[in-house]
C-alpha cells in the first residue's frame, strides 16, 4: 500500500483544503494520474497517483488537512481491470413526424436541461428561462415549474429556494477566500490609501486593434487585446516615476528597476493576481501571450504559487463587467494599483466641438506615505498620454519633440 502525502506548497503554508476528488473510492489509476485539487491560501495545486492502483480514499472533500498527512492510499497489487468492451452501434430508430417535431421544440433551447414537455411550454409560451426556477435533478426544468413561473409572472425564487422562502445557507470559508479577507483588511488598516482618477480617449487603440488584429493574430497565434496596451504604457510610466513601483520594508523603501506587473483575475473560487515578469522587455505579442496563459491557469486553477508573488506594480479591470468607475483596493506590499474601467461613447468638447468618444474612466490608488500627489497624478496623466498616442509606447516620447531635441 502506497500513502500518498499531502506536499509542501510553501514555506509558510501549514495546512490545505481538500476542493474535490477526480477519483472515485476504489477506483484503478494509472501512475501520474490526478487523484485530487487541493487549495492552499495562496493557490490551487493537483495531487497525482505516485503508482498505478485501486485508490483508497481517507479525507472528504472541504476537510482541511495539514502540510504531510496521508490524503489517500494507493493498493498497488491491485490488478488492472480488463478494458470494457466497446458495445455495437445500435440501429437507427425510425423518424416519425412526432419526433421530428419533438426535436424541434428541444432545439430551441438547446442550452437549457428541460423535460421535453417543459420545453414545448416554453417554445410555445415564449417563457425566459432565466425566469424558471428548476426543481429537477441536475437542475433540469420540469414541467410543473414552467407553469408555476407561467402562474406568477415577474416573481423568481432564488435558486433552489422556493417563493417567499427564508432559507439561510452556511458555507465554511475557504483558505484562499481567508487569504483574500485578511490581505484586503491588511491593505486598508496599513496604507494612507487615496485614489486619484482621469479619463482616456480610447479610439487611437481601437483603431489600431480594427486594422491589426487579424494580422496580428496570424502572426501571433494571439488576439490584440487591450491589456498590452496598458501594461506597456504602465510599464514606461513606472520607470518614469519609480516611486510608484516601490514599496516600504520598515524603515526603507524599497526600489525596482524592472516591471512585474500583477493582473488582477475574478475566478469561481476568488480573486487572483498572477504576475507577469519584466513587462518593460516584452513585447506586445509576449505581453498578450502571457495574459492568456495566465488567464487559463486561473480559471483552471493551475497557477504556481511563484506565478502569484513578487508583483510590483497592479492593473485590475472592473470594465469586463460593467463597471464604469471604483476605488481599487492596493494589492500589498505594492504601492500602487491601476483601475480600469468600461469604454462607453460619450460627448466630449474637441477642438471646440461636440465629438463622441470612446472613454474611458481610470484610477489609481496609491499609498500616501510613499507617494505624494503630484508623482501619483503625473503618473496617471503619463499613463493616459501613452495610451491617446499610442506611438509613444514605442518611442517613449513625441517624434518631433525627439527632433527638435525638447
Amino acid at each position: 500500500m502506497i500513502d500518498i502525502k499531502v506536499p509542501t506548497v510553501g514555506e509558510s503554508i501549514s495546512e490545505v483544503t481538500l476542493l474535490k476528488w477526480t477519483k472515485q473510492e476504489g477506483e484503478y489509476v494509472e501512475r501520474d494520474e490526478v487523484i485530487a485539487e487541493l487549495e492552499s491560501e495562496k493557490a490551487t495545486f493537483e495531487v497525482n497517483a505516485e503508482k498505478s492502483g485501486t485508490l483508497k480514499r481517507l479525507s472528504a472533500e472541504g476537510d482541511t488537512i495539514l502540510i504531510g498527512s496521508i490524503l489517500a492510499q494507493i493498493d498497488d497489487t491491485a490488478p488492472k481491470p480488463e478494458a470494457a468492451a466497446i458495445p455495437a452501434p445500435a440501429a437507427k430508430a425510425a423518424v416519425t413526424p412526432a419526433k421530428i417535431n419533438q426535436a424541434l421544440v428541444t432545439a430551441v433551447s438547446n442550452d437549457i436541461k428541460a423535460t421535453p414537455v417543459a420545453s414545448a411550454i416554453i417554445a410555445d409560451k415564449k417563457v425566459d428561462p432565466a425566469s424558471i426556477t428548476a426543481s429537477g435533478v441536475g437542475g433540469k426544468i420540469m414541467k410543473n415549474d414552467v407553469l408555476e413561473a407561467l402562474a406568477h409572472p415577474g416573481k423568481k425564487a432564488f435558486k433552489g429556494a422556493e417563493l417567499f422562502g427564508r432559507n439561510v445557507r452556511k458555507e465554511k470559508m475557504s483558505n484562499l477566500r481567508k487569504t483574500i479577507s485578511r490581505r484586503l483588511v491588511e491593505s486598508k488598516n496599513t496604507t494612507a490609501m487615496l485614489t486619484t482618477f482621469n479619463e482616456v480617449d480610447m479610439g487611437p487603440i481601437m483603431e489600431i486593434r480594427k486594422k491589426h488584429k487579424d494580422k496580428f493574430k496570424e502572426t501571433h497565434q494571439v488576439n490584440l487585446g487591450f491589456m498590452s496596451f496598458f501594461t506597456k504604457a504602465a510599464a514606461i510610466a513606472l520607470s518614469e516615476w519609480p516611486t510608484v513601483n516601490a514599496y516600504i520594508d520598515g524603515d526603507e523603501l524599497v526600489y525596482h528597476d524592472y516591471a512585474d506587473i500583477s493582473i488582477a483575475v475574478s475566478t469561481p473560487r476568488g480573486l487572483t493576481v498572477p504576475v507577469i515578469r519584466n513587462v518593460e522587455s516584452l513585447s506586445m505579442a509576449e505581453v498578450e501571450k502571457k495574459v492568456a496563459e495566465l488567464a487559463v491557469k486561473a480559471r483552471d486553477s493551475k497557477l504556481t504559487a511563484d506565478e502569484l508573488t513578487g508583483g510590483t506594480f497592479t492593473i485590475t479591470n472592473g470594465g469586463v463587467f460593467g463597471s464604469l468607475m471604483s476605488t481599487p483596493i492596493i494589492n500589498i506590499p505594492q504601492s500602487a494599483i491601476l483601475g480600469m474601467h468600461k469604454i462607453q461613447d460619450r460627448p466630449m468638447a474637441i477642438d471646440g466641438k461636440v465629438e463622441i468618444r470612446p472613454m474611458m474612466y481610470l484610477a489609481l490608488s496609491y499609498d500616501h506615505r510613499i507617494i505624494d500627489g503630484r508623482e501619483s497624478v503625473s503618473f496617471l496623466v503619463r499613463i493616459k498620454e501613452l495610451l491617446e498616442n499610442p506611438a509613444l509606447i514605442l518611442l517613449g516620447k513625441d517624434p518631433v519633440k525627439s527632433l527638435l531635441e525638447l
